[in-house]
C-alpha cells in the first residue's frame, strides 16, 4: 500500500501539472470506485467545470481544493494509481476513472485491487465530514504536533507490539508497513516489544528515525515493491536502498546477521535479530 512517501510524492507530481487546469468531464468505469456522491454520474456532474487550485495531502489521503466546487479526494488504498496522460493513449488494464482535460490531458484513476475510492466533498463541507477515515489520523510526522512527548504519551497508552501500533493511523498518520519496519530498524527496537515498557530514549530514538526514514524515502520518490507509479508512471527508488524491508534472509547491512521476518496483525515484520532488541 502507498505510504506518506509515496502519496506525498504523487501529490508533488500533481502540484506540478494539474494546477489551474479545468474539468471538462469523465468517465467512471467502476462503480464503486466513487465513494461519494452516488451514483457517479452525480461524481462526474459535481466535478465537471471545476478547477484543480491545490493538491493536499493528510495521512494517505490525497485532497485537491476546486474551490467555490469543494473538494476531490482520492485514497490511493493498496494498488491505486494516478497518472497523468493524454486521452489518445492506450487504456491501462485496471483504469477505473477517467478525468479529463483541456489539451486532451487527463488524470487515470488505475486500480488492480479496487479497494481505492475517490469523493467529492461539496462546498463548504469539511472533507472529514464525508470522508469519515480522516476523522481517524493522529499526528503528520513532519508537523510540529508530533512531538516526542506526543509519541510517548500515545504509546504509553498501548499494550500492543510497537510494529502493530505504529500501522495504526490514530496515533501518527501516513505510517505503513515499510517505514515501520525501517524505522524501528534504525532506532534499535524489535517491531514486538510493547508500547508501554519502551523507554523515553526509545521512543525519542523512534521519533527520529520515524522522521529520518520518511524524509529519505521521499528524497528517492518512494518505493516500488509492487504497484506504486509516479503521476508520470516512474518507479520510486527507496526499496534498492531499505535495511530491513523486504529483506528476509539476506544480511544486515550492518552486521551481517541474515535479517528476519515474523508475522504481526497479520502483517509481514522484517527486523535484525541482533542489531534490534
Amino acid at each position: 500500500m502507498p505510504e506518506l512517501p509515496e502519496v506525498e510524492t504523487v501529490r508533488l507530481g500533481l502540484e506540478k501539472v494539474t494546477l489551474g487546469q479545468k474539468i471538462l468531464g469523465g468517465e467512471v468505469l467502476l462503480e464503486r470506485s466513487i465513494a461519494y456522491p452516488f451514483p457517479a454520474i452525480a461524481f462526474l456532474s459535481a466535478v465537471s467545470g471545476a478547477a484543480l487550485a491545490h493538491w493536499h495531502r493528510r495521512g494517505k489521503y490525497l485532497l485537491a481544493s476546486l474551490g467555490q466546487h469543494g473538494w476531490l479526494g482520492v485514497h490511493l488504498r493498496m494498488t491505486g494509481q494516478l497518472l497523468w496522460l493524454y486521452q489518445q493513449e492506450p487504456l491501462q488494464q485496471h483504469v477505473r476513472v477517467r478525468l479529463f482535460f483541456e489539451g486532451g490531458r487527463e488524470l487515470r484513476f488505475v486500480d488492480q485491487r479496487t479497494f481505492g475510492q475517490m469523493w467529492w466533498v461539496p462546498p463548504g463541507i469539511p472533507p472529514e465530514k464525508i470522508i469519515t477515515g480522516i476523522q481517524k489520523l493522529g499526528a503528520e510526522p513532519f508537523s510540529s504536533e508530533f512531538s516526542v512527548d506526543y509519541f510517548l504519551n500515545k504509546l504509553h497508552k498501548c499494550k500492543r507490539p510497537i510494529k502493530t501500533a505504529l500501522l495504526e493511523q490514530s496515533i501518527v498518520a501516513g505510517v505503513g508497513n515499510i517505514y515501520a519496519d525501517e524505522a524501528l530498524f534504525k532506532a534499535g527496537i524489535r517491531p514486538t516489544k510493547p508500547c508501554n515498557i519502551l523507554s523515553y530514549s526509545e521512543v525519542e530514538r523512534l521519533h527520529a528515525a520515524l522522521i529520518q526514514v520518511l524524509q529519505e524515502a521521499l528524497a528517492l520518490g518512494g518505493s516500488t515493491i509492487r504497484n506504486f507509479l509516479t503521476v508520470e508512471g516512474v518507479n520510486g527508488n527507496y526499496a534498492g536502498a531499505a535495511w530491513v524491508y523486504n529483506r528476509t534472509g539476506k544480511p544486515c547491512r550492518i552486521c551481517s546477521a541474515p535479517i528476519e521476518r515474523l508475522k504481526l496483525a497479520g502483517r509481514g515484520s522484517h527486523f535484525c535479530p541482533y542489531c534490534q532488541q
